[in-house]
């Protein structure tokens, strides 16, 4: 249904185009909408005009008109004036709200349309038929992005993004939730990921979101098929979780990006726990002091390289090579050998992935 803002704007630019007053009026007698000050009418005279098969009449200087969908009377128009313009102005103004209603049920029939979509509640004949009904192309190259919400945020809303790509877009915003917005984005055959990622720190800047603001942007695989996008939606729905775990600094996270963070994720908990004991002996990644986890992401960050790690931590190389030894007698793993570190950066992932999920049962 037409918000009241809506057909606020809309009598009001009437107005200014017919120097008309114009009220709309719901069935049961309630002003939704008016330029009229102080004009009121009582419920029975509506409920006596909507009941009547007149679509249009004059009362004590104002015309009324039907606004109907599918042959069923939705609003009351009234317009300020008893002569042939005001008629004439007022059947013309009657003609816009419907043609609004007709508008904004079509969004709305291709925003059901597309959320059912998107969660995998339709069969797939159904897809097909309900798309071709709508004029929504099947074989359209398409990716699948979520923008999480800030709630408190102004520009965090589906209309903000919706006039970044303006009314003639053939592109879906929509949200399954209240926590996201969901952005169908159809791509030319010469888009790549690469452009995928533009779009994306495109929409954050547009948007005004700042780096610090902890949000987060994710998008799924490229498809081909209509059939396609929900798995590019679950895609992008496991990057973003799967984002705020490993690439918290990231403010843009893909997919095809998620590397051995997409496989932990899937792991169940007891799994990890197990894994976590048998390695560290009932120890934890998380029990070795500030220094040491410094210590250990450096050498990670700089692939195993000793020399280039004590320079960018300004120690001593046999500094460094001190601390992997004690490392190393503590755990049983020496970083310094390929398979070892392997080893010790998983269990770090692992501790990472158990503590975000025990935030999420809480």
């Amino acid at each position: 249904m037409i918000s009241n803002q809506v057909l606020q704007n809309t009598l009001e630019g009437l107005k200014d185009i017919s120097r008309t007053e114009f009220s709309v009026i719901d069935t049961d007698g309630k002003i939704l909408a008016s330029t009229m000050a102080g004009f009121e009418v009582t419920a029975s005279d509506i409920q006596t005009f909507v009941d009547s098969q007149a679509e249009a009449q004059t009362v004590k200087g104002y015309q009324y008109f039907k606004v109907s969908d599918d042959y069923q009377t939705e609003y009351v128009l009234v317009a300020r004036g008893e002569d042939e313009s005001a008629f004439m102005v007022g059947k013309l103004a009657a003609f816009q709200i419907q043609s609004l209603i007709v508008a904004y049920k079509e969004r709305f029939d291709k925003d059901s349309f597309i959320k059912n979509l998107l969660l995998d509640n339709l069969l797939l004949i159904d897809k097909y038929n309900r798309a071709k009904k709508l004029h929504i192309d099947a074989d359209v190259r398409r990716v699948v992005m979520i923008l999480e919400l800030q709630p408190e945020k102004e520009h965090n809303s589906v209309e903000s993004v919706r006039s970044f790509f303006g009314s003639k877009s053939k592109n879906f915003i929509t949200a399954v939730d209240e926590k996201s917005i969901i952005i169908v984005k159809e791509l030319e055959d010469g888009e790549t990921y690469e452009e995928v990622d533009k779009l994306a720190f495109a929409i954050l800047e547009n948007l005004k979101i700042q780096p610090d603001d902890g949000i987060h942007m994710a998008y799924g695989t490229i498809v081909n098929e209509l059939k396609e996008v929900s798995r590019s939606y679950k895609e992008a729905r496991m990057a973003l979780d799967v984002g705020k775990i490993f690439f918290g600094d990231k403010e843009v996270i893909a997919y095809s990006s998620l590397g051995i963070g997409r496989l932990i994720y899937q792991l169940p908990i007891p799994l990890c726990k197990m894994f976590i004991k048998e390695i560290f002996d009932n120890k934890s990644p998380d029990d070795f002091d500030e220094e040491t986890l410094i210590t250990i992401d450096k050498f990670f960050e700089n692939s195993l390289n000793v020399s280039e790690t004590s320079r960018q931590l300004y120690i001593h190389r046999n500094t460094l090579v001190y601390r992997l030894d004690k490392l190393q007698k503590s755990t049983g793993l020496d970083l310094r050998v390929f398979e070892d570190a392997i080893t010790f950066k998983i269990a770090l992932m692992v501790v990472r992935y158990m503590k975000y999920m025990e935030t999420l049962e809480y």
